[in-house]
């Protein structure tokens, strides 16, 4: 499993994510926005209150995105 070691979240709610791998990838969290508990972060405060713990992302309120989605929907970023 690739976790995650580093987040930094984005404008237009995306997060810059580092795994173990050493690989960097951008992550679009908008679809999530719309879902659920996630809506709570179209709060932008929110959002930036990112995380790692547990090998993942998480925010305040226990909110958190399995570290397999997150690695398997973002895309590379070029070094």
């Amino acid at each position: 499993m690739e976790s995650v070691t580093k987040v930094i979240p984005q404008d237009d709610y995306h997060l810059l994510i580092t795994f173990c791998t050493g690989e960097t990838k951008l992550f679009d969290a908008r679809p999530y926005l719309e879902k659920g508990v996630f809506t709570r972060l179209k709060e932008k405060g929110l959002f930036n209150q990112a995380y790692v713990a547990y090998d993942t992302i998480c925010w305040p309120g226990n909110l958190d995105i399995a570290p397999e989605t997150l690695y398997d929907r973002s895309q590379p970023v070029s070094s």
